[in-house]
């Protein structure tokens, strides 16, 4: 199932807008309040980042030492100075509470790093922070308060959306599994576990987990609707369990991801054209699905409706074409038969000769039907 589509997924960026702003009491008549003072001032990183080492060698248990910190990482962010990044911020919360900014600059840094364990070190510990802030229980006392609180949440989200960002730069099947798994162990009703299943469920199918792939589709179909790419998967799985209760499934996964996908809106920073295309794309593998589905079941006035809406999307991909060709062959056929209508029957007849003339496990079957189809309607080859 295609699914890596980088340059039309929603980066939907959390807003962190209180990166930097100080959540302790200023006393600027001490040698500490004079050097935070300095820092704020301060233009030049140099200058800047010689300040707050300065600061962290004399008072690392002072309560700006966050704070502070948070200053060093952030230039050395800038620097792409990544381990020092990493380090000073280990140092800090080694010698105080869980910091919010300063644990969401070492996630920064593991991301900058690209490194998978990393990242999920972080993110793990910076979501902790965050939720001790957003689910204290506490009524926000003034408007700075409830900005800490919205950043909080912010902050939050941005630990679930760095397995996406990261997933979408790798081309690793091993890394994208690792991600995805991590950001369904955390939440798989994450805004980010649609805009990344795709890739992530196909990874693990590459990477010989096609098991354990249908299983998480399931679940991420299950715990979010809008999940097109979750419901694909699952449907395709269901259809390849080739029984009827897998036929019934596919026909609702399918049916459910048609909904999903309609109601997607355009990702942002993408043109009106792209985005039909890659919609009709879904759209077609969707109605697909349903399509073989109710064929599977002799469904035939539903699979010619999904398959007829299907088949001009699925032309780039022969097997996926013979098997819409040949389940639309037998639904005309039959359709035609039950009323008389010989014309849909050689319309069914077109279908079978279409699939017969490409290479897949139908071609032979839909020989036959065609051969059985010519001779009952009188038509020579």
């Amino acid at each position: 199932m295609q699914s890596r589509f980088i340059a039309m997924v929603l980066l939907a960026l959390p807003v962190v807008a209180q990166e930097g702003k100080q959540h302790f009491l200023l006393n600027n008549g001490t040698p500490e309040g004079q050097i935070i003072q300095s820092i704020t001032q301060e233009t030049d990183d140099a200058k800047k980042l010689a300040l707050a080492q300065d600061f962290l060698a004399k008072y690392p248990k002072n309560e700006g030492a966050g704070w502070v910190t948070g200053r060093l990482q952030s230039i050395y962010l800038t620097q792409k100075e990544y381990d020092k990044a990493l380090d000073a911020g280990e140092k800090a919360l080694a010698n105080g509470p869980n910091d919010v900014d300063v644990s969401y600059y070492c996630l920064k840094a593991a991301e900058g790093k690209e490194d998978v364990e990393l990242v999920k070190k972080w993110s793990t510990r910076t979501s902790e922070a965050a939720r001790k802030i957003t689910g204290s229980g506490k009524a926000p006392g003034d408007d700075d308060e409830k900005q800490f609180v919205e950043y909080a949440k912010g902050v939050d989200a941005y630990s679930e959306y760095v397995f996406m960002a990261l997933a979408l730069k790798t081309r690793d099947a091993k890394k994208i599994v690792e991600l995805g798994e991590a950001l369904e162990q955390r939440n798989q009703k994450s805004q980010y576990m649609p805009q990344m299943s795709g890739i992530y469920l196909n990874a693990m199918a590459q990477s010989g987990q096609g098991g354990k792939a249908c299983t998480s589709a399931n679940k991420l179909a299950a715990a979010n609707a809008k999940d097109g790419e979750a419901l694909l998967f699952a449907g395709d799985c269901a259809l390849h369990a080739n029984n009827a209760a897998g036929a019934v499934s596919a026909v609702s996964y399918g049916t459910r991801a048609v909904d999903a996908i309609n109601s997607r809106a355009k990702p942002e920073g993408v043109s009106d054209s792209e985005w039909a295309v890659r919609k009709a794309a879904l759209l077609g593998r969707a109605n697909w699905i349903v399509g073989v589905g109710n064929g599977a079941q002799n469904k035939f006035g539903p699979a010619n409706k999904a398959l007829r809406a299907a088949l001009p999307m699925v032309k780039g991909d022969a097997q996926l074409t013979a098997t819409a060709l040949y389940y639309l062959g037998s639904a005309n056929y039959y359709l035609g038969k039950g009323i008389g209508d010989k014309r849909q029957m050689r319309e069914g007849l077109q279908f079978f000769e279409q699939c017969a003339a490409m290479t897949s496990s139908l071609q032979g079957e839909a020989a036959r039907s065609a051969r059985l189809i010519r001779t009952e309607l009188g038509i020579a080859k």
